[in-house]
């Protein structure tokens, strides 16, 4: 019987336009903060999109949180919210609070009781104002917020945040850094500023879709940090 508190992958290959991105990959999540590094190309996008059915592994198991990607492939984007780097590739809806509300409405509200909660869930980040607002008027910090919201509202087990402060300023950055340190959901991120992961449980360094290495960030990222220096010197 899966484990219902962890996310685990068996022996995962997983292959794109006829290359392999993951290799054999066997790892086991328990941890509440867990971050990802690697180089471009080293599989850490495909991993996490392995969580909530976005990409489907060729070979091996993937079990998030009780349910089987396989098996359970439908079910996962409940488990698992996603926030992807650009807020633009994720925002569909004209206004704040119609694009809050979509993920309610799917999940079978109304339209009053999803704009109810949408609403609610802007006042508990201070947002209320933010309702009306038409998206294309948010900042690239703001649409990232609001990206958070619309999948907190949904109360996933899990978060995946894939580059979220690439294009954010360093104040914008560190408020949302603050926020994610205060979830109560487990949270699994691939960043390259690797100062993010000052505080986290754990980090997993991919190189060439197998894991180089995996431990305490302070030595995992002092490795990675050794060997980028190492290439760009020589």
């Amino acid at each position: 019987m899966p484990n219902a508190s962890l996310i685990s992958l068996d022996r995962v290959t997983l292959r794109r336009g006829g290359r392999v991105v993951l290799d054999g990959i066997s790892l086991t999540f328990t941890e509440p903060r867990i971050g990802l590094i690697g180089n471009n190309g080293s599989g850490k996008s495909s991993l996490v999109r392995l969580l909530n059915g976005l990409l489907a592994a060729d070979e091996g198991r993937v079990v998030v949180h009780g349910l089987d990607a396989r098996e359970k492939a439908a079910e996962l984007p409940r488990k698992v919210g996603f926030i992807f780097q650009n807020p633009d590739h994720q925002i569909i809806f004209p206004t704040v609070v119609e694009e809050i509300a979509f993920s309610l409405e799917q999940a079978g509200r109304t339209r009053r009781e999803a704009a109810g909660e949408a609403k609610a869930a802007l006042a508990r980040f201070d947002r209320e104002s933010w309702a009306d607002r038409p998206v294309h008027a948010l900042s690239e910090g703001e649409k990232q917020l609001l990206c958070i919201i619309a999948v907190l509202v949904m109360e996933p087990a899990v978060i995946v945040l894939d580059e979220p402060f690439s294009s954010l300023d360093l104040p914008t950055r560190r408020r949302l850094e603050r926020l994610i340190a205060g979830l109560p959901q487990q949270v699994l991120m691939i960043a390259h500023e690797l100062d993010a992961f000052d505080l986290y449980d754990r980090v997993v360094w991919l190189h060439e879709g197998r894991v180089r290495m995996d431990g305490p960030p302070v030595e995992v990222v002092s490795a990675y940090r050794d060997m980028v220096e190492a290439e760009a010197g020589g």
